[in-house]
């Protein structure tokens, strides 16, 4: 069980420093928009990621460490949806009730497809 904990704390700890830095990166590019562009790609990438992984590990037995690091740990530090969902609070208190509607949609349908979209290539 211990070692199950650190697994997931190392995994965490990469995924967030991951975050971060991508976060950063993308707002700086997108900076003239105002639009939290970061944090989308991120957990953009993170639900494609999550899809070809769970589809890597589903029917492959005894390998509980590594998707412990990598899906639990790693992308579960990596995408974020509190901050998601702080960034939507923050457009509505900035009277952004636009961007944050699309900010939902655009979020929530393409994370939900490039799920699925990984999914499919982590089947190949």
């Amino acid at each position: 069980m211990i070692k199950d904990i650190l697994i997931v704390g190392l995994g965490s700890f990469v995924g967030g420093t991951l975050r971060y830095m991508l976060s950063i990166a993308f707002n700086k590019i997108a900076r003239s928009c105002r639009f939290p562009i970061g944090i989308l790609v991120v957990n953009v990438l993170g639900c494609f990621l999550i899809g070809v992984l769970y589809s890597y590990f589903k029917n492959r037995v005894g390998e509980s460490l590594l998707p412990l690091l990598l899906m639990t740990g790693v992308l579960g530090g990596f995408t974020t949806f509190s901050t998601f969902s702080l960034e939507v609070l923050q457009l509505y208190q900035q009277n952004e009730l636009l961007k944050a509607i699309l900010y939902v949609i655009v979020s929530v349908g393409i994370g939900i497809l490039a799920c699925f979209l990984g999914c499919i290539v982590g089947n190949k």
